[in-house]
């Protein structure tokens, strides 16, 4: 039993310390490539961005969430008249950026265009 303690002991300080060293990572096209445990390149391919334009602002940043593509996005008056979406119910999205089904590296911010439910799109 002890002799298995040690093992896994061991091997959670062979893992912190390779990340502790910073073992360098590689971007590839549709995906990135960390190090492993074994210090072997790992592929993970990158989320891709969901279409959602024509949702409402609370659905469309839910999908957003739900995709993968992150826990934060910005939002903006698509009309020009800098107005603050404070219920994101109340805004519906008019447009994207990036588009629909492309991949979305981790140091990008979605970007979505909005109107009030009650406007149409520029």
């Amino acid at each position: 039993m002890s002799r298995l303690v040690l093992a896994v002991v061991t091997s959670l300080a062979a893992l912190a310390a390779s990340a502790a060293c910073g073992v360098p990572s590689e971007t590839t096209p549709g995906g990135t490539t960390t190090a492993g445990p074994t210090g072997r390149p790992t592929s993970k391919p990158l989320p891709r961005m969901p279409n959602v334009v024509g949702r409402n602002l609370q659905d469309a940043q839910d999908a957003l969430q739900a995709a993968g593509v992150g826990l934060l996005s910005q939002s903006h008056d698509a009309t020009g008249q800098g107005r603050h979406q404070v219920l994101d119910r109340n805004w519906q999205v008019c447009d994207q950026k990036p588009k629909a089904g492309q991949p979305v590296p981790a140091d990008v911010l979605p970007d979505l265009g909005v109107v009030r439910v009650t406007e149409t799109c520029p």
